[in-house]
């Protein structure tokens, strides 16, 4: 009877704890699901928190853009230019001329919102880093 009794308790020890491999699994799911890339469709636009602030990031010669209520809607350094591609590669001469100007966009408060997304779209996929957004303060 002893004997007996001494087998079953020789096949219970051993039988593999599982308790620790269950809780190292769930750790590595949360872990995983924490870290799931998820692609946000967005693009990061920095603006300046305040007008000291931006007048001191302000170089004396920015590239200035800027878009407009009315057609043509694009001017670059202050002349206008008629469409969207003479535009884009305008735009990307400058750059590539000036590599250490930022670039400083102005745009007309009842311009359409297409066209400024239009642009920021366009300096992301080009790698163009926009330094400043011109806004007036709201005097009300």
């Amino acid at each position: 009877m002893i004997r007996t009794h001494q087998s079953i308790t020789d096949t219970d020890e051993l039988k593999p704890d599982l308790t620790p491999l269950l809780d190292i699994i769930f750790i590595v799911m949360v872990f995983l699901l924490l870290t799931a890339s998820v692609k946000i469709q967005s693009l990061d636009v920095e603006l300046p928190q305040t007008e000291t602030q931006a007048l001191q990031e302000t170089e004396s010669d920015p590239i200035t853009v800027n878009i407009t209520a009315e057609s043509p809607y694009w001017a670059l350094q202050g002349n206008e230019i008629e469409d969207w591609d003479a535009f884009k590669t305008e735009l990307l001469k400058e750059v590539k001329a000036n590599p250490d100007k930022p670039v400083v966009i102005g745009a007309d408060k009842a311009g359409t919102v297409e066209n400024m997304l239009k642009l920021l779209a366009f300096l992301q996929q080009n790698d163009i880093k926009a330094t400043q957004l011109l806004m007036e303060e709201d005097k009300s």
